[in-house]
């Protein structure tokens, strides 16, 4: 099979969810698939080390440089202003590049491929109004209830206006474009039951999240360093930043206060002010590290308090492969193979929260019924059984748009 995969921004390093997922997939599909990986990515200039670096672990992959801006700060939110008349929300239309639009006129209207996948939604303004080959559009997230739930817990008014300026334009948007393409694909049934609304059901299918498990080892002789809760995640994005802050000022006081010797470590890249503001002497904020697999081993518990987000938590999985125990929300574990009480345990109010992880640094053996379970659900989900599966997904729906015929409606791409 001949698969075209579009993708905005640079995959490497390997150092978010998304991007994870994405990297997993291809490289298990590259061994058996013909898979052209066009990665476009935007900046003040060309990085000639980043095009030879993903030419090189993935080599059907096509770099391509675009004028799209990466702006941070006050310029940032200039560019959001300029952005504010298009029609489509400012997380996508940022993405939006004449170049790669024209490189997807061309490839999609020629019979050069079997099928092309449109990773994140963000990708999908670059994709012609004419779908004349099968197109799957490959949603990570439901982007309208991540910026919905973002506009329920902004704390400061300007985001929070944002966001649900955010959330009605991608309400529209994201309907629009889900039902543009041939089959979309989620990562949980939760994500599927929601696009439901927007679209067929019969047109949704569900790939769930998987775990490098040659890279995610059990060790079951390895023993915590100390009490130690551990979170890990890029510490630029507003869900995992309020997870975080949730989690230091209303769940860990009473951690301390059961276990004075109690660390909590923030593992991840790029922390912004409001997350370094947390550190302390039981609180520590690594910013970017080259090995999670380090901290996890070092770990008694995991921890994942999000009350922001869509679709699934690769670092879940990461924890229950090298079987730690996990406590999370019920939306950190939305969408995931996990058992409340089995595997996992859940909570989604402070005190049950922090109950859980004192439960588990005072009583070891319980948590190592935890984390014997943890590993053993993780053993389920290797990435090379979900790549099995996307090719699957993705040769059914050749089939079905070769026997259908008939184009899918036109819609109008902002």
């Amino acid at each position: 099979m001949k698969i075209l995969w579009v993708k905005p921004g640079k995959i490497l390093p390997l150092d978010s969810g998304g991007k994870l997922r994405t990297y997993n997939i291809l490289r298990h599909l590259s061994a058996n698939h013909d898979v052209t990986y066009l990665s476009y990515y935007g900046g003040k200039s060309k990085d000639p080390a980043y095009e030879r670096q993903i030419v090189s672990v993935l080599p059907g992959a096509i770099p391509v440089f675009t004028d799209i801006p990466e702006p941070t700060g006050f310029d940032r939110v200039l560019d959001y202003l300029r952005e504010l008349p298009k029609s489509a929300p400012y997380a996508v239309s940022r993405f939006a590049s004449g170049d790669v639009r024209r490189i997807l006129e061309e490839w999609i209207s020629q019979p050069k491929f079997d099928v092309a996948v449109c990773d994140f939604l963000a990708s999908a303004p670059n994709f012609p109004r004419d779908l004349a080959m099968p197109c799957v559009l490959f949603q990570h997230n439901v982007e309208s209830v991540l910026w919905r739930r973002r506009a329920q817990f902004e704390s400061k008014f300007l985001d929070r206006m944002i966001a649900k300026i955010e959330y009605a334009r991608m309400v529209r948007y994201e309907a629009q474009q889900v039902r543009r393409f041939h089959q979309i694909f989620a990562v949980s049934e939760r994500d599927r039951e929601v696009m439901s609304t927007m679209v067929e059901r019969s047109r949704v299918s569900v790939l769930p999240t998987g775990v490098d498990l040659a890279k995610y080892c059990y060790d079951p002789q390895l023993r915590p360093a100390g009490p130690l809760v551990i979170f890990t995640g890029s510490m630029d994005w507003e869900p995992n930043i309020d997870g975080v802050e949730y989690f230091c000022r209303q769940a860990w006081p009473r951690v301390l206060t059961s276990v004075p010797g109690a660390r909590f470590r923030i593992v991840g890249r790029d922390p912004r002010p409001r997350v370094k503001k947390l550190a302390s002497p039981s609180i520590e904020v690594t910013g970017s590290v080259d090995s999670i697999i380090d901290h996890l081993r070092d770990a008694a518990v995991v921890v994942v308090p999000l009350r922001i987000g869509s679709g699934t938590r690769l670092k879940i999985y990461e924890a229950m492969a090298m079987g730690k125990a996990v406590v999370s929300t019920g939306i950190g574990a939305e969408g995931l193979d996990v058992h409340d009480g089995k595997d996992i345990l859940l909570a989604d109010r402070p005190k049950p929260f922090a109950d859980a992880v004192v439960t588990l640094l005072r009583d070891e053996v319980e948590r190592r019924r935890y984390e014997l379970a943890a590993a053993a659900t993780a053993r389920q989900h290797d990435w090379s059984v979900i790549a099995e599966r996307f090719a699957n997904e993705m040769e059914q729906v050749c089939r079905s748009v070769s026997s259908q015929g008939d184009p899918l409606p036109v819609v109008a791409v902002a």
